[in-house]
């Protein structure tokens, strides 16, 4: 793999911040840099994956295979629902979640 070297200006809050982010990962700050760039390109590439993607839908061809009807068509494998949520509809429907409070170090 070839490998090139660039002299990376950091703030130093941001360089110390990187340095304690490393040590706690167990990873080198050079392998750090390395996942943190690789992490923004592949989101980057994902997003103009999916603008490439939507300029070619046809939001009417799709919004009337979602009205399309299903009558008399039984329901097909993977169409029901958990047990869980079953139990939950008979008890009276869904009961709100509670959150803990957590906090990152």
């Amino acid at each position: 793999m070839k490998q090139s070297n660039f002299a990376l200006r950091l703030q130093p809050s941001l360089m110390e911040a990187s340095r304690k982010l490393a040590d706690s990962e167990g990873v080198a700050l050079n392998q750090l840099f390395n996942v943190a760039v690789a992490q923004m390109i592949a989101s980057h590439d994902t997003v103009e994956y999916i603008a490439q993607r939507a300029k070619r839908a046809d939001v009417a061809e799709a919004l009337a295979l979602l009205r399309r009807p299903r009558v008399g068509e039984p329901p097909r494998a993977g169409d029901e629902l958990p047990e869980s949520w079953k139990r939950r509809r008979a008890a009276g429907g869904q009961k709100p979640r509670t959150r803990t409070a957590t906090r990152s170090k």
